[in-house]
């Protein structure tokens, strides 16, 4: 990336973390070392970060780790990466490509991925008078950030469809990275023509704004799975304290269990946190809408991963990438085993 992007995304992160006294979780201080010592957890307040909101809002994380993590919010994973480099925060949940690009950048060096959280939730949503790819040239097409998962995505599929989106809003398309909720905004406005945008944008832009669905990315995956949210850890705070990220990854798996098993609950509770996080919930329809187009899985569908790095690459947001060695999915088998589940691969 460069570096004035890299300054950018720190900046961004730095201002949600400024904000973040008022979306914090925060229990009374405990554990080990007191309040120094609780775990600072990052995450979205989208649908695909389900099972960090679930392990929050329900105390899940607490119990596991002994205090409420420390939490921070973000819009899109380059600021989330840009946190963890600074050690803002010690693990977060984030999308595929910003996970690819904080080990690039950091030689593998900086992270680790040690579990998946959700498979799916992204749609590219148009007005209704676009019927196809090729109505797209000469439209502008909103994603979350420039180099996060959804914008590494709609690149690569319009470059696939002979259509062009330079990083400098040139080419047949504008693709316009900016935060969702100014996308919902901008949209009912006119202001764009579209957004290739997770859970529950894609369905707000649907339900709320006559939006229209043009492509699921399911539909470009083997099977219709592809990892959307990850979970990230610092590898030095991993080596520090191993106990604690394998705390962290039983509330993971705990979360996970809750959100398919009792999806009316899961719901109620995903809910609750995103009106904290936001001001207000998410219309019923909304919800339920969103809920049908997740898979909620620790699973980290490592291939689409690896798929992900090739199209980031090929479209010129990441450099030749050696992938071998970004997962640690060693102490996720363990929780799993213990708990009677089938483990996870990184192949």
């Amino acid at each position: 990336m460069h570096r004035r992007f890299r300054r950018r995304t720190a900046a961004a992160a730095l201002i949600v973390l400024a904000g973040a006294g008022a979306l914090t979780a925060c229990g009374d201080d405990g554990g080990e070392g007191g309040s120094d010592a609780r775990l600072k957890l990052g995450y979205f307040p989208n649908v695909t970060h389900a099972t960090a909101l679930v392990g929050v809002e329900k105390g899940i994380f607490a119990k596991h780790l002994g205090a409420a993590p420390k939490t921070a919010t973000f819009n899109a994973g380059p600021a989330a990466v840009e946190a963890v480099f600074s050690g803002a925060v010690d693990a977060t949940f984030v999308g595929p490509n910003p996970a690819i690009n904080a080990w690039s950048k950091s030689h593998g060096k900086a992270i680790k991925i040690i579990s998946g959280a959700a498979s799916g939730g992204v749609s590219l949503v148009v007005k209704p008078g676009i019927r196809g790819v090729q109505d797209l040239k000469g439209k502008k097409i909103a994603t979350p950030q420039l180099g996060n998962t959804q914008d590494v995505a709609i690149r690569y599929w319009l470059k696939k469809n002979g259509l062009t989106a330079n990083k400098d809003g040139s080419g047949d398309v504008k693709v316009m990275p900016q935060e969702n909720a100014t996308t919902l905004q901008a949209f009912a406005q006119g202001a764009i023509d579209g957004a290739w945008v997770p859970e529950p944008f894609a369905s707000r832009l649907v339900l709320e704004s006559k939006g229209k669905k043009l492509l699921d990315e399911k539909s470009l995956w083997p099977g219709g799975k592809f990892v959307i949210t990850n979970l990230i850890v610092r590898q030095d705070f991993q080596k520090k304290h191993p106990e604690q990220v394998k705390k962290l990854l039983r509330g993971v798996v705990e979360a996970t269990d809750y959100l398919n098993s009792d999806q009316a609950g899961a719901k109620q509770t995903v809910n609750a946190a995103l009106a904290k996080l936001s001001g207000k919930p998410l219309k019923a329809d909304v919800l339920d809408s969103a809920f049908k187009e997740i898979q909620f899985t620790t699973d980290p569908v490592a291939n689409s991963l690896t798929e992900g790095a090739r199209h980031a690459e090929e479209i010129g947001l990441l450099e030749k990438t050696n992938l071998d060695g970004i997962y640690d999915l060693g102490p996720l088998n363990d929780v799993l085993k213990a708990g009677g589940k089938a483990q996870v691969s990184d192949r």
